[in-house]
């Protein structure tokens, strides 16, 4: 069998930043540093956490006064921010830096009397936090369907902003359409959909004609991994997502002489090597790594913690 590893795959600037912020976290206050939600979406890396010292809460109210909060890489409304103050909790806004640009950008239309319209995932925890900055001045908009009939009150005034890892292709077509149905609609300046997740979907696409099919490793919970899958699909492939090389099939293998191997941006390497050694012990195979783009962005951790605290 041959495997083509998709390059970049894997860890991007914010994820490797969050999970940087509670490791230092722990060691400069001890145990135990609490994380609202997922610091990541990736349950590897949440056990990993758990078993240095910190612990994950879905509210706030679950954390004690005057410990230590860890906002997430998906980032939080402001209402959190006004809790976690009056529960006189220390915050390490573990928040990745282009989901705060685009959390800057929607208070910013709010604050200027626009109707937002933000092209996401409902219930995806960076999705809550941007519609908070919004200041209930948004309607979501999650797909084709949605920016057909979606209707707005008033259109003068309207400005759309999108989640940070959609589909490339999909976003687009939904923008279309919400430009034609809305001409005074106002842009970002810049596309808001992060580099990595638009890296790694370019080198989805630029590969899978070389392969029979595609396996991404990530967690279902993850959606950026979730669009690597849709992507391989709508290129003709059999793809499929699986959280490490245990949830491998056999029948997923069936007269495969070539698969590509990629990962979404919270999932750490090793559990893409574990699947190339599960492969490579069921046959024979020649491992090519493909680069498509390259990365070299890395992004400061918060000053509460920085080494020189």
């Amino acid at each position: 069998m041959h495997i083509i590893l998709a390059k970049p795959r894997g860890f991007c600037a914010g994820v490797e930043r969050a999970i940087h912020c509670v490791k230092r976290a722990l060691e400069l206050f001890g145990k135990p540093v609490y994380v609202l939600n997922h610091i990541v979406h990736n349950t590897h890396v949440v056990e990993m956490l758990k078993k240095q010292g910190a612990i994950f809460v879905c509210n706030i109210e679950d954390v004690p006064t005057n410990s230590i909060l860890l906002f997430s890489a998906h980032g939080v409304g402001p209402e959190q921010w006004e809790k976690a103050r009056k529960r006189n909790l220390k915050i390490i806004d573990a928040t990745c830096p282009l989901v705060e640009r685009v959390h800057r950008l929607a208070k910013k239309y709010a604050e200027q009397g626009y109707t937002i319209l933000l092209i996401g995932d409902a219930g995806h925890d960076e999705t809550i936090g941007t519609m908070g900055w919004a200041k209930g001045n948004v309607f979501l908009v999650q797909n084709v369907r949605d920016a057909e009939t979606i209707e707005i009150p008033e259109t003068n005034r309207i400005a759309y902003i999108t989640q940070t890892t959609l589909s490339v292709e999909d976003c687009k077509k939904i923008v279309d359409i919400l430009q034609q149905r809305f001409p005074n609609l106002q842009s970002p300046s810049r596309g808001n959909i992060c580099y990595a997740t638009t890296n790694r979907q370019k080198a989805v696409l630029s590969l899978a004609e070389k392969a029979d099919i595609v396996i991404v490793v990530g967690d279902s919970e993850s959606a950026n991994s979730r669009r690597l899958v849709d992507i391989a699909k709508s290129a003709g492939k059999i793809a499929y997502l699986v959280l490490d090389a245990t949830e491998i099939q056999p029948k997923f293998l069936e007269g495969v002489k070539t698969v590509l191997i990629t990962s979404g941006a919270s999932v750490p390497e090793e559990h893409v090597q574990g699947v190339i050694q599960f492969l490579s012990s069921i046959e024979t195979c020649t491992i090519e790594e493909i680069c498509v783009a390259s990365e070299n962005v890395h992004f400061q951790i918060p000053k509460e913690i920085k080494d020189n605290h």
